[in-house]
């Protein structure tokens, strides 16, 4: 794809997201999907295509295949699972981040990444109220964050115990207090930060 026909993609696909959104806020779209299970399978080729398709016909297929099995997150009447992230100002975000098409791998490999990042998150912390001695970085996602917790608080209790005897190095195991209602993505972290489904505590909850 050339700059122009990304320049002429590009305006049209904004053209699609404005109007999706337009038919979330007038109610047009139900919250979640009518589709029944396998029924996008059946109506997609068995094989990859050996040529691609124009742009038109890629904003064709989202009209008439995708768009009917989407659950709408931003939906007005959408209230399960969690917020996310996808005002338009974060969708433009989401644009001009993939068009950079760099990664934070270090300073040097985007340092314009790693120092905005440091910054933002050093507004988050106090925005939150939190004092300065808290540092962080930005995960994709809630799941990754729990882990890396996780990680994380167990190599500070076993003072970097990893390097040594392994997962559960101490005179005692480490356990995991959670509650009753958690989230699943804690006891997954648990099991690959390697604690144990045995030393993962759910308590119960009172009014």
């Amino acid at each position: 794809m050339t700059p122009e026909e990304f320049r002429h993609a590009g305006h049209a696909l904004v053209e699609w997201i404005a109007r999706y959104r337009e038919q979330l806020a007038a109610g047009d779209l139900p919250v979640q999907s009518r589709l029944k299970p396998g029924e996008l399978i059946a109506r997609l080729p068995a094989a990859a295509p050996e040529q691609g398709e124009g742009f038109d016909a890629i904003l064709r297929d989202l009209d008439a295949l995708i768009l009917p099995g989407i659950t709408h997150w931003q939906h007005p009447r959408f209230f399960g699972y969690f917020p996310s992230g996808g005002s338009l100002a974060s969708v433009l975000g989401d644009m001009m981040s993939t068009g950079f098409g760099v990664i934070g791998l270090n300073w040097q490999a985007s340092p314009a990444l790693t120092e905005l990042e440091q910054v933002v998150t050093d507004w988050l912390r106090d925005l939150l109220g939190l004092p300065p001695t808290f540092s962080g970085v930005i995960q994709d996602t809630a799941s990754v964050a729990t882990f890396l917790a996780l990680v994380s608080a167990r190599e500070r209790s076993t003072n970097h115990g990893q390097s040594r005897q392994g997962l559960q190095d101490g005179a005692a195991p480490l356990v995991v207090y959670t509650s009753a209602q958690a989230h699943s993505s804690i006891e997954k972290a648990a099991l690959l930060a390697g604690f144990g489904r045995q030393h993962v505590r759910a308590l119960p909850l009172d009014a």
